[in-house]
């Protein structure tokens, strides 16, 4: 990737390299023509010395040269400045000859333009001086009758400058169409080497390319999405523990009931001689396991209905505060054969949800057998209903023992029980929270247990109000 990236960086850095002699060779040749079409309009094309030039050099007018800033010097043949208007850059009334030779040869590197002219029956120079705008000398001239070796050496040099030219040009294109691909085979490299890990099942490879481009938001996009693959396969880890779990607490709340009827099934036919009365304790321990059995599987089918594609609700619109009376009025004959205390704190007002009663009912009815269950008689159960943020708040408290610590963040968890021995006298199947909760979210609220600090545990389910 690297080498075809830096190749074809390479190949179109190249090009560039040629369109820039092309421009180069262009610039040149507009400048050319440019310098055509302003030439006559510059103030030292307008007032050349030919233009002024006099026998007699009293005679001559120079105004208009003064006028638009030049100036005019004139110099005997004894190198005297004889006249002199307007801008001096000569600054003396008398010349040396080296210095006049100098004037003469030097006047180009100067930041003025000399237009010197001789006039022979006069016997003086006539210097026309402007100030230069803006210089650019370059011209390329070829004489045939020079000598064969100058014109080879001066060849030379020129083909010698113009090849150093386009090698510098060259060697300038690659390194940078280098630094270039790097830029972007660097940060491809390290995306690639993260996804080489994660194809490995290193799911906690992420990149970090220091950069603020486009690339970054790659980078973030790539971590975020190895986050997300890496919280996936933990979910899916958890997941799959869960699920051995399930299957062994099913294995063993099963075996216990189902060994007893066999047991007791097994008794029943090979003694014969049993009493009536005996037989029908046998048979009544082979019933209650039976049921007990039954129902841990109607409760299993129950946890699995809210995952099944056919699990539908039958919401209806519902006065939620008069249906929670009536599960509370039916609620009061169990608290009290369990000797339990009760109050209940509805809102007198009509509140409207949409419900599904039968299995809403089944929240109610958890609740209630687990507070009867865990807690001993004497307990004071509360159920209160309040509305916040448009939703149905309804508590469901109880003052007795409470959720043990350890239990609190796995309460709603599958055959998570209080009494861990799970005894089937002192224990349900520890499905029922689970239920709960589910039934709760596909009615789009929640079961949730609150932590008060207090005695006993306050269970609240959350239901949109419409």
């Amino acid at each position: 990737m690297k080498r075809k990236l830096s190749n074809q960086f390479l190949g179109n850095f190249l090009v560039i390299f040629l369109l820039t002699i092309l421009a180069t060779v262009l610039a040149f040749v507009l400048l050319s023509f440019a310098s055509g079409l302003i030439s006559d309009s510059l103030i030292k094309n307008r007032y050349p010395a030919s233009t002024i030039i006099k026998e007699d050099y009293r005679e001559i007018d120079v105004s208009p040269v003064v006028e638009n800033g030049g100036g005019v010097q004139v110099v005997d043949k004894e190198y005297r400045v004889v006249y002199s208007r307007g801008l001096d850059t000569i600054g003396k009334d008398q010349l040396s000859a080296e210095e006049f030779t100098k004037l003469l040869t030097e006047s180009k590197s100067k930041p003025y333009h000399y237009d010197i002219l001789y006039q022979p029956q006069g016997e003086f120079w006539l210097i026309v001086t402007f100030p230069t705008s803006i210089r650019l000398d370059f011209s390329l001239v070829y004489n045939k009758a020079a000598p064969a070796g100058d014109f080879i050496r001066a060849g030379g040099v020129i083909a010698f400058a113009a090849l150093s030219y386009l090698l510098i040009i060259l060697l300038f294109a690659f390194i940078y169409s280098r630094v270039t691909a790097a830029g972007i085979t660097v940060p491809l490299r390290k995306l690639c080497d993260g996804t080489r890990l994660l194809r490995e099942g290193d799911y906690s490879a992420r990149v970090d390319l220091r950069l603020k481009n486009e690339f970054a938001e790659l980078q973030n996009t790539f971590n975020d999405m190895a986050a997300r693959i890496e919280h996936e396969i933990s979910l899916r880890k958890k997941s799959e523990e869960d699920r051995r779990r399930l299957i062994l607490d099913i294995s063993h709340d099963l075996k216990n009931p189902m060994s007893s009827i066999q047991g007791y099934a097994e008794l029943l036919m090979k003694k014969s001689e049993l009493t009536g009365q005996e037989r029908d304790e046998y048979l009544e321990v082979i019933l209650n396991n039976s049921k007990r059995a039954n129902r841990l599987l109607t409760e299993l089918f129950e946890l699995s209905q809210p995952d099944s594609p056919e699990f539908s609700l039958k919401p209806v619109r519902t006065d939620i505060c008069e249906y929670i009376r009536q599960i509370c009025g039916e609620l009061v004959s169990q608290l009290e054969r369990a000797g339990f205390e009760y109050e209940f704190d509805i809102l007198e007002e009509s509140v409207f949800v949409l419900l599904d009663t039968d299995r809403f009912g089944r929240i109610m009815q958890n609740l209630a057998d687990n507070a009867v269950r865990y807690n001993p008689p004497g307990t004071l159960v509360t159920v209160s209903l309040t509305t916040q943020n448009h939703q149905v708040v309804i508590d469901f408290s109880d003052n007795g023992t409470g959720i043990p610590a350890h239990l609190v963040d796995h309460i709603f968890k599958p055959f998570v029980r209080v009494d861990d021995s799970r005894n089937s006298k002192t224990g349900g199947s520890g499905l029922g929270l689970s239920i709960a909760k589910r039934i709760a979210r596909a009615h789009g609220g929640d079961l949730t247990l609150c932590l008060t600090g207090d005695k006993g545990s306050t269970f609240r389910i959350t239901i949109p109000m419409i």
